[in-house]
């Protein structure tokens, strides 16, 4: 018995990792959060497994379910549509049940949307964080309002019917030249990086047909001159050099 949860391409489909691929082969089934698109990945990779509905609608339902045929003794791995499973998608329930019951989990390394978009939006990554999703009404003021002070860089996603929206909030509350950085159509052939203050990305941005969630990375707030070397972690004192 084993949940492994397995990380699939955010776009290009030949970013799966060859043990990822692997796994998919070898468990007795494979939980995706929409089957029809889970699919068309395992048919590009030529695999052919039972493909079982997990997603945000019924996990709640279904993970009671799922334990008791783990401990039975079945294999089962989770995908998400895209990324990893349990970053802003459904998976933490499930794996949270497993460890209750001593079901061994395993998750593999791989795509993860936000991290290209931090590393390329050239803002500070020593330090950062993540903040998914915002909320769409209740709450989200009160959220934005205590990420005010962050001196971290902020990383965000987004859909695209909220993006102005959400922009000309971050400019708002961060001020309108808080530099920035929107990425859309991640590893795929018209992936863009849009870089500058929020106000340009504002004005780029409002002129644009924008399609595909995004990734947005905002720098943190900062009183001081930036340091030499940002972005890059300093060796501790007793640590060797390598």
């Amino acid at each position: 018995m084993k949940l492994y949860l397995v990380p699939t391409p955010i776009g290009n489909l030949d970013d799966i990792t060859l043990r990822g691929i692997k796994v998919l082969q070898q468990v007795d089934a494979i939980l995706a959060e929409d089957t029809r698109t889970s699919g068309v990945l395992l048919r590009h990779l030529g695999i052919s497994k039972p493909l079982h509905s997990y997603h945000i609608f019924n996990e709640h339902q279904t993970v009671q379910r799922l334990v008791n045929q783990l401990k039975e003794g079945k294999t089962f791995a989770l995908v998400s549509d895209a990324g990893t499973p349990g970053i802003s998608d459904p998976g933490f329930l499930l794996v949270r049940a497993c460890i209750q019951h001593d079901i061994p989990v395993e998750c593999l390394p791989g795509p993860t949307a936000f991290v290209p978009a931090l590393v390329n939006s050239g803002l500070p990554n020593d330090r950062f964080t993540f903040e998914g999703f915002l909320p769409h009404k209740k709450g989200r003021q009160t959220r934005l309002a205590e990420l005010a002070g962050e001196e971290r860089t902020m990383v965000f996603y987004e859909s695209p019917h909220r993006l102005l929206k959400t922009l000309g909030q971050f400019a708002e509350v961060f001020g309108p030249d808080r530099p920035a950085s929107v990425s859309r159509e991640l590893t795929k052939l018209f992936e863009e990086n849009r870089r500058g203050p929020l106000s340009e990305l504002i004005a780029y941005f409002a002129e644009k047909t924008v399609k595909g969630e995004l990734v947005i990375c905002v720098q943190g707030q900062t009183g001081k001159k930036e340091k030499k070397g940002a972005g890059r972690r300093e060796p501790d004192n007793d640590e060797e050099d390598e």
